[in-house]
């Protein structure tokens, strides 16, 4: 790490990635020692928070392709751990919920996970933890225009390949 600040945002940005994946790779080490992973985990922490959900949500709310999805929900249900029930307004649409064995792994990493997190956030003090969530809900603002700003043109071309086979 340079001891000199420049306004390039390399640096950072490298820090950011580092951090998230080894926070990862740390935390899914840990829970594997309890037989579940993280991913595994925060679906199921998503699912139980916001059941019943459909597949297209937990695509959405992570940003994973449709197939990334059903794979996973495939497996985790194959488990025991959700359970798919066809959506009594749109038979073809599933809702997925978690079993009553899914509930139970996942509270039971709810402490581990606890202490990671209470262990990591260890090396700040109280206004560095504050410093830091205010920096990160800047950039995640900052994303979320830049994903609007991302979409549009998409959403043009869309707009504009339809009305182009429209006059057809």
């Amino acid at each position: 790490m340079s001891t000199s600040f420049t306004n390039d945002y390399t640096e950072a940005a490298d820090a950011l990635r580092n951090f998230y994946l080894r926070s990862h790779r740390a935390l899914d080490k840990l829970l594997a020692a309890q037989g579940a992973s993280f991913s595994r985990t925060k679906l199921m922490a998503y699912i139980g928070n916001n059941a019943p959900v459909r597949s297209t949500d937990l695509a959405e709310a992570f940003g994973f392709a449709p197939r990334t999805v059903t794979e996973a929900v495939d497996g985790m249900e194959r488990d025991g751990l959700v359970e798919r029930v066809a959506d009594p307004a749109d038979r073809r649409v599933k809702q997925i919920s978690l079993t009553e064995l899914g509930k139970e792994v996942l509270c039971s990493t709810e402490p581990a996970r606890k202490r990671f997190g209470e262990r990591l956030f260890d090396a700040l003090d109280q206004e560095e933890t504050y410093q830091l969530a205010l920096l990160l809900n800047k950039l995640n603002g900052r994303l979320a225009e830049l994903e609007e700003e991302l979409s549009q043109p998409a959403q043009a071309a869309s707009n504009d390949a339809g009305g182009k086979r429209g006059k057809k």
